[in-house]
């Protein structure tokens, strides 16, 4: 219970001559919330992807709760899981990303009972009371049997939340949620997002809300070009930043 629940050393992402991730060290306490902002290109959604081995690492080292992600360790080497060994240990991290990847043929109540139900082998009776109380979690009670052509880009977005929920994850990844919402449907994400950090979700969430970052967040880590310029208490880094960079990227979107 010691480990932290992400821990990042020196690693490393490219995509052939492109260097994604150029060594990123980075630690996420239990019941913390991670603010990774940066401008587009900077890797900030890549090392996301890697936290639940979305995406290989080609150099360093990941844990998410003292495992390594998506690799066994023989020696000084690092052997890749079989992709169902790798969705064993990704049953813990849930992630909702940018566009909200709903099935569009089921309803809400039916997209969030897909995973307990196929891969937890939760009983369908359960799995659907589970169910209805995330859907009245994040404020959809009364939108269980809506399909997501009926429901706004805000309200699919919280049924991604509930559905991600749904298998207990001791991890959330939040790749751009709002970034596909229209700005008048973004309180309600940010809303749901402020309860689960207020109830001791531990969340790296890769975002543009300043705001957000600013008084939810326990760490801000501002990047660029796959590496981490700045990091630290929010406060400081988004209303004082110490790097020039950093100052430059927020005298842009503030």
């Amino acid at each position: 219970m010691n480990a932290p629940m992400v821990r990042a050393e020196g690693v490393r992402k490219h995509f052939g001559k492109l260097e994604v991730l150029q060594g990123i060290d980075l630690t996420v306490e239990r019941g913390q919330v991670c603010c990774l902002l940066g401008p587009s290109g900077s890797g900030k959604s890549t090392f996301l992807r890697c936290i639940n081995h979305l995406e290989t690492v080609d150099g360093g080292r990941l844990t998410v709760d003292g495992e390594l992600v998506g690799y066994r360790q023989h020696g000084n080497k690092l052997h890749e899981l079989r992709e169902r060994e790798v969705a064993e240990r990704r049953r813990d991290i849930g992630m909702v990303f940018q566009r909200f990847n709903l099935f569009p043929h089921m309803t809400a109540l039916d997209n969030v009972i897909e995973a307990p139900v196929k891969v937890g082998g939760v009983p369908r009776a359960a799995a659907r009371e589970q169910a209805r109380q995330l859907l009245e979690q994040v404020g959809l009670g009364d939108r269980a049997g809506y399909y997501p052509a009926q429901l706004s880009g805000g309200q699919q977005q919280r049924v991604a939340i509930a559905r991600a929920l749904a298998m207990k994850p001791k991890l959330m990844l939040f790749d751009e949620p709002t970034s596909a919402l229209d700005p008048e449907l973004v309180g309600d994400v940010l809303d749901v997002m402020r309860r689960l950090a207020a109830d001791g979700m531990t969340m790296v969430v890769v975002t543009h809300e300043i705001g957000f970052a600013r008084e939810v967040g326990d760490t801000a880590v501002f990047m660029d070009q796959g590496v981490v310029v700045e990091a630290g208490d929010p406060r400081q880094v988004l209303v004082d930043p110490e790097q020039e960079r950093t100052r430059a990227f927020l005298s842009k979107v503030l």
